[in-house]
């Protein structure tokens, strides 16, 4: 049995979400449909992270068992199947016991906000017109480089049985016409990066101190986060995995 890593991208805005789900069209389903048609067989697809409804991906990954060899042609011919908003960058053989997800180290994602209303940002960024202090905005994500339980930024029910992670990013940046907040970890907690964003708008906007934004993080209390933040501004950007 052959191991293989599919490398994706999409446009989360049509779909229920990654992980397949009852009544509801997502991007697990919607490629293992692809595999199946192309090969006439079924497969489940295992994911390097599961994002939201609503949520894009740059990159994530896939990982399958197959007897079938794959490959370069039958990328051509998994994208010739597939909706125009997910496509498929790469097959690539790996070991038997390389993982999409347990195997990845570092995981990388990006949120976009715009202050200005753009037709063409609707799905991909969240309007959001209020006045935002760069400064405030920048100095919270650099406190949170300071920490590594982040219990108060995690939603309820979350089956985890530790809520440490290791930043090695955290900053605001702007990127055309968009804030853009950049976030780069060993890993990422249910809800964690909205919980995030939403969280130091409020320091940006002056509703919460420096001070307050410390609080919030010891607290260790979900119910202190601010997780109103939609998805639509929230990408994956990119997947690490150890060097062969």
């Amino acid at each position: 049995m052959l191991r293989y890593f599919i490398e994706v991208a999409y446009k989360g805005t049509q779909y229920s979400g990654f992980q397949s789900q009852h009544n509801a069209v997502s991007i697990q389903s919607t490629v293992e449909d692809a595999l199946q048609t192309v090969f006439k067989t079924e497969f489940k697809l295992t994911c390097s992270s599961r994002t939201d409804a609503g949520v894009h991906a740059l990159q994530n990954f896939f990982h399958f068992d197959s007897e079938t060899p794959l490959n370069l042609k039958n990328v051509y011919n998994l994208n010739s199947v597939l909706p125009r908003d997910i496509v498929i960058r790469d097959i690539v053989l790996k070991e038997t016991d390389a993982h999409a997800r347990f195997s990845a180290t570092h995981r990388e994602y990006k949120y976009h906000i715009t202050r200005n209303r753009n037709p063409f940002l609707t799905e991909t960024a969240w309007f959001y017109p209020y006045h935002l202090d760069f400064d405030l905005l920048q100095q919270a994500a650099a406190i949170l480089m300071e920490y590594e339980d982040f219990t108060s930024f995690s939603k309820r029910n979350t089956q985890v049985k530790t809520f440490i992670c290791k930043l090695m990013v955290s900053k605001w940046q702007y990127d055309n016409d968009c804030l853009v907040y950049n976030v780069k970890a060993n890993r990422f907690l249910r809800g964690m990066v909205r919980g995030l964003v939403g969280t130091m708008l409020q320091v940006g906007r002056g509703l919460i101190s420096l001070d307050g934004f410390r609080k919030i993080i010891e607290a260790k209390d979900c119910t202190k986060a601010n997780f109103s933040t939609p998805p639509t501004g929230l990408f994956l950007v990119e997947v690490t995995y150890p060097s062969v």
